[in-house]
């Protein structure tokens, strides 16, 4: 029954591209002058795996340029060639070449035949400039040494599955991958009309471990695996060679039995063997043979014999003959000097399993559901008698803990390190900075920050514009930086952390920073409503708005006016908000704020008249119910609140959504002081109603974008409540307050 192999390509696909990204971190980080050997041996790793692999299954083009690219890199690994920055170069655009036609074989992307066919003849031409003078290469010998003296081997038998030609091409890719575990003897080859195959391996690694290599090719139920130790055997012994075809005086090697020669009492012959024939001084590694006490009519001879085998047994006989020498079949004696060393493990379980996104989803959407079932429970539950129904009250209580348990477990599923984002960018900026001419370092900090993969995949493509435009916009060219002062080498710098319950991504570099006038001057231009006295944070949002550029001119790079704005759009989306900072000469810093999840949050739920709303819990500083003295007017600005020695601006919820019905006392309300970015506001609402973890659900994606609002929940009694956007409504406060005074 053949095996249908499309079944494992979603595996080979995720592997595939597990290699890839590990090659071109690696060729990123390598210095070609001193290359470490660890890294070399890792690149060829990877190309090997990837080859191997996509010859298994089939796919020709990745599989003819990881094999030049594998062969370049085994001259580099065994020391016959060094690493040049043109290797490097070539390598990584092989991994662009593979990136692209793995994308064409997942149906996402259009193979490019002309670039594949181009750097095959790269790769190619480097290999050739490494070739050394041709000279007479003697006969290929298998060298058995490799293998250590107690090397355990299998007999490997099975039969291939697919049609005729996959089967004898995939006999071939089999032989090579199983060689990197061992010595591979083939006994009985596969051809177009049979399948059926037969090799021997010398390895270290248990049966296991073949049996998945051999799977991918052939029929299951055909594997068959059986063990054999080098060193025992009566009879015959184990090798690579053929038989003896001629009498020999002296024999090396691992060899079948030696046929009786003529004379060869007198022989003298070296290695394992089988029986022997009668020997004088037999020569081997053998253990020392004991003076032997009984059959005081032998002479025992004072040439002794060394190796891992039990004590010769000489049996009485003339004096005059010499006894032929027994080797006994037993297990090896354990006084033997040298100890066989311990079988290596199984290959052990990596403690990870793939899952796709839709099933993590999934869990996440019943977690969400399950939080308001017990909410909705708690809420029913409110209004009986806690003596009497004490028994409820507490398996409610003790549902709410573990329901939060398992949406903290389950959240933590989507949570990914920022790492992954990251990673991308040495290459970016690698690529850039040759292209643009400049010197650049990049720094990475916090890479370890997780958030959630929903927000891993949308934050990456912002990300890239922020850092292509730090190193378009923002560094110097070498001579200018020499001139300010700088080194001739620019940073930037990428930092991931977290800050109440949002995380924040920068993207800053030591350039010339913004030019102020500049921009004004380009604004004026587009006919936008500026003047000079404008505060530089105002100044720095004019390259957020559609179609403003600075650039001077129209490159591949920058010029177009599209990318600020488009960032600007793609975080709002996600619910998050970017801000510029820059001095000039000294360099420019980009904060992106982002929600750590965009499924569940703990919060404050509020009362405004009869509406309920939820206040995301870290933004949550502190609340009072104020007294009138407390309530002040500076500058004509009537709506402030002193807290301590500090004076907030005060955001009447009722206000902002014109509700009906709410208080309007300030001595009968509640203040709730939040604090967002930097900056702190007080929330002027009716009462407090409790704590607890609301699903956020998008009010944008099933109604419209409503500012102050980030989204809606369920309640337990059924009834929808809106989730409050801190951070926009205290930017209103300290935006429209000052104007209207």
């Amino acid at each position: 029954m053949a095996i249908d192999m499309s079944q494992f390509y979603q595996v080979f696909f995720e592997e595939a591209a597990e290699h890839l990204a590990s090659m071109e971190a690696l060729l990123l980080a390598i210095d070609p002058a001193t290359p470490d050997t660890e890294e070399v041996n890792a690149l060829f790793r990877a190309a090997h795996s990837i080859k191997g692999s996509s010859g298994t299954f089939g796919f020709q083009d990745m599989m003819e340029v990881t094999h030049i690219l594998e062969t370049m890199l085994d001259r580099v690994r065994k020391g016959e060639a060094p690493l040049t920055d043109d290797m490097v170069d070539a390598s990584l655009v092989a991994g662009d070449v593979l990136k692209n036609l793995l994308a064409a074989h997942r149906g996402e992307d259009e193979a490019d035949r002309a670039a594949a066919e181009a750097i095959c003849h790269r790769l190619e031409a480097l290999c050739r400039a490494l070739e050394a003078p041709s000279e007479p290469s003697p006969a290929p010998v298998l060298d058995i040494s490799a293998a250590p003296v107690c090397s355990t081997g299998f007999d490997l038998y099975f039969t291939l599955s697919g049609d005729s030609t996959a089967a004898v091409d995939g006999f071939g890719h089999l032989v090579d991958e199983l060689g990197s575990f061992g010595l591979v003897e083939t006994l009985v080859a596969s051809t177009p009309e049979n399948r059926e195959c037969h090799l021997r391996i010398i390895t270290e690694v248990d049966a296991e471990t073949l049996r998945g290599v051999i799977d991918f090719v052939a029929d299951a139920a055909s594997v068959r695996i059986e063990a054999f130790d080098r060193s025992a055997g009566e009879g015959e012994a184990y090798g690579f060679f053929s038989e003896v075809q001629a009498p020999v005086e002296e024999a090396y090697g691992l060899f079948e039995p030696l046929p009786e020669a003529a004379g060869s009492s007198g022989g003298e012959a070296y290695g394992f063997f089988s029986d022997l024939p009668v020997v004088a001084e037999p020569y081997g590694f053998f253990t020392e043979l004991p003076p032997f006490s009984e059959a005081p009519a032998v002479a025992v001879p004072e040439e002794t014999a060394y190796g891992l085998f039990e004590p010769v047994a000489v049996p009485a006989a003339e004096p005059e003959t010499a006894s032929p020498v027994e080797v006994s079949p037993a297990p090896v004696a354990a006084s033997a000097v040298v100890k066989k060393p311990a079988a290596r493990p199984a290959a052990s379980d990596s403690g990870s399993i793939r899952v796709s996104v839709e099933k993590v989803d999934q869990m996440i959407n019943l977690v969400g559901e399950l939080v308001i079932t017990q909410a909705m429970l708690t809420q029913a539950a409110s209004n009986v008698d806690p003596v009497i129904f004490e028994r409820l009250i507490n398996g409610l209580a003790q549902l709410e803990r573990n329901t939060r348990d398992l949406q903290e477990s389950v959240m933590s599923i989507r949570m990914m390190p920022i790492s992954v984002v990251f990673s991308r960018f040495p290459r970016v900026v690698r690529d850039l900075s040759q292209k643009l001419g400049k010197q650049v370092e990049l720094k990475t900090i916090g890479e370890t920050t997780e958030m959630d993969k929903s927000l891993v995949e949308r934050i990456t493509d912002p990300l890239t514009h922020l850092v292509r435009n730090s190193l378009d916009h923002g560094l110097e060219t070498p001579e200018r930086r020499r001139a300010a002062g700088k080194p001739e080498t620019g940073t930037i710098t990428l930092s991931a952390y977290h800050q109440s319950g949002n995380i924040v991504i920068e993207v800053s570099d030591d350039g010339a920073g913004l030019n102020r006038a500049r921009i004004l001057a380009k604004a004026k231009e587009r006919g936008m409503p500026v003047t000079d006295v404008m505060t530089d944070q105002e100044v720095w949002q004019l390259i957020m708005e559609p179609g403003f550029s600075t650039a001077e001119q129209v490159t591949e790079v920058s010029g177009r006016g599209v990318g600020m704005d488009v960032v600007k759009k793609n975080i709002s989306a996600m619910g998050g908000r970017i801000e510029l900072d820059s001095v000039t000469g000294v360099g420019t810093r980009i904060t992106v704020r982002l929600p750590l999840t965009l499924a569940i949050l703990d919060g404050m739920s509020v009362g405004v008249g009869k509406e309920t709303y939820i206040i995301p819990l870290g933004y949550v500083m502190e609340s009072m119910q104020p007294e009138r003295g407390m309530m002040k007017s500076v500058s004509g600005v009537e709506r402030l609140i002193q807290v301590r020695d500090e004076y907030l601006p005060v955001i009447c919820l009722h206000d902002v959504f014109r509700i009906q019905g709410a208080i309007t006392d300030w001595s009968k309300g509640i203040m709730v002081v939040l604090e967002a970015d930097g900056q702190s506001a007080a929330l002027f609402i009716d009462q407090l109603i409790g704590q607890h973890q609301v699903v956020i659900k998008s009010l944008e994606a099933n109604y419209r974008r409503v500012p102050g609002v980030g989204g809606a929940t369920i309640m337990g009694d059924g009834r929808v409540a809106l989730i409050l956007d801190v951070p926009m409504l205290v930017g209103m406060a300290r935006r429209v307050l000052p104007a209207a005074a």
